[in-house]
């Protein structure tokens, strides 16, 4: 990637409205995952639904994070909750979780790669658990979905 170019186009204030973004998705990773646990039923989704209530606790966890480095950079977190996708029908609500989950992993490598290139290391080692908790979350339901 061109240093160069990325610092002509991110800068600290447009990377603290993408965290707030990224922070966005997590409040509706968080409230898909409560919909999901209380409504997907079946012996068949019983590990499925144990690996979701973990991965509970780890949004949680992403929009800590997410909140502290935005308060650390000097912005607002947002409390704008992108718009939820409630399923009941199992295999629909599993499939929404792997499309955000792809969204996120892929935005998160772009934050890790924006606070390096804007000489923010700590940010970025803030993000990496985050990166590597949402990657895990993608093999998780990848499984699930027997791919």
């Amino acid at each position: 990637m061109n240093t160069q170019a990325t610092q002509a186009t991110i800068d600290k204030t447009k990377l603290i409205k993408l965290l707030n973004e990224d922070l966005s998705l997590e409040y509706r990773s968080l409230l898909q995952y409560i919909h999901q646990l209380a409504t997907i039923k079946g012996a068949k989704y019983q590990q499925t639904l144990h690996e979701l209530s973990s991965h509970l606790s780890q949004e949680l966890e992403h929009a800590l994070v997410l909140s502290r480095q935005i308060d650390f950079l000097g912005g607002e977190p947002t409390t704008d909750v992108a718009p939820v996708h409630r399923n009941s029908d199992a295999e629909s609500a599993l499939e929404d979780d792997l499309a955000l989950e792809t969204t996120q992993l892929k935005r998160y490598r772009m934050r890790v790669d924006q606070a390096n290139e804007l000489g923010l290391p700590d940010v970025a080692e803030a993000l990496g658990p985050v990166l590597h908790q949402t990657q895990d979350h993608l093999r998780e339901l990848q499984q699930a979905l027997g791919r």
